[in-house]
């Protein structure tokens, strides 16, 4: 595995991003946590979706095994959070009635060894040029009663304060039931995609070319990427629009901030632009080669 470019960029700064990525010998990870819904934290240094991310991140430097399977992650991931912080607190019971008040996360991983992308909640990825998405089914509807509420003259801190109420009820009804997040409980496995990379696919013409370079070399954005490696992109979903490269995820990033801040018509979404904040979501992005 070889990394061509990545970047996280925190929505307000990089102490309170929620975003993650983790690269091992066996393992690209990138964790997007749930922006929190409710004041109680958790862990009273920090929001509860940063709380998650790090302990994703830290289950997988030091727990995850090079054979893993997508299972494995799951349930590993799982009793990591509720053993280490659920049942220490004492809290099992009441996050079994309150979803919205636990540690909650999507993630996406490449593993090595089984060549798989695993998509474990709201994350995407491009493979071999194709874009896969595995969004949260109730988000639209509520993203579509936010556009109508600003439309009729509510602000935009007004109209996200109707909807959280609906984000909350659909997390009652739905979280680990009809959507997949990891967040210490069972996680629903139907919600979570797994994708097989065809090492044999050609990239030839994906990134400018140069001079083809090994895939023992270290790989840059300016170099041909061989015909016997797959080219794989993963990112949270803090890019609206994304793109085979970082330079063109940002530039699309970019203009829907200048053409539409509050995210109400080329791309609807629950929330947009907050005043002091640089972005509508904390953003990670990882591109990098597989090489047969």
């Amino acid at each position: 595995m070889k990394i061509i470019e990545s970047s996280i960029i925190g929505k307000k700064s990089p102490e309170a991003c929620e975003d993650g990525m983790v690269v091992t010998d066996d393992f690209i990870a990138v964790i997007d946590g749930s922006t929190s819904k409710t004041p109680k934290h958790l862990n009273p240094d920090m929001k509860n979706g940063r709380y998650a991310m790090m302990l994703i991140s830290e289950y997988i430097w030091e727990e995850l095994k090079a054979d893993a399977s997508v299972d494995d992650f799951c349930q590993g991931v799982t009793a990591y959070i509720y053993n280490k912080v659920y049942e220490k607190l004492g809290v099992e019971e009441r996050l079994k009635e309150h979803p919205e008040e636990r540690l909650t996360a999507s993630a996406i991983l490449y593993s090595r060894t089984r060549n798989e992308v695993w998509m474990v909640g709201d994350c995407q990825a491009i493979i071999d040029g194709k874009l896969y998405e595995n969004g949260k089914p109730y988000e639209q509807e509520i993203a579509r009663k936010r556009v109508e509420l600003i439309e009729q003259g509510l602000s935009p801190a007004e109209a996200r304060k109707q909807i959280e109420p609906l984000l909350i009820k659909a997390m009652l009804s739905g979280q680990n039931q009809t959507y997949t997040v990891i967040d210490g409980f069972p996680i629903y496995r139907e919600g979570v995609k797994v994708v097989s990379v065809s090492a044999s696919s050609s990239v030839q013409d994906s990134v400018p070319a140069s001079d083809s370079v090994p895939c023992s070399d270290s790989v840059s954005a300016s170099d041909t990427i061989p015909s016997s490696s797959s080219e794989i992109v993963l990112a949270s979903d803090g890019y609206p629009f994304l793109k085979p490269t970082l330079a063109a995820s940002e530039a699309a990033l970019a203009e829907q901030i200048a053409n539409d801040p509050q995210n109400i018509r080329s791309f609807i979404a629950t929330k947009g632009i907050v005043e002091g904040n640089k972005s509508f979501d904390d953003r990670t992005y990882i591109r990098f080669v597989y090489c047969q």
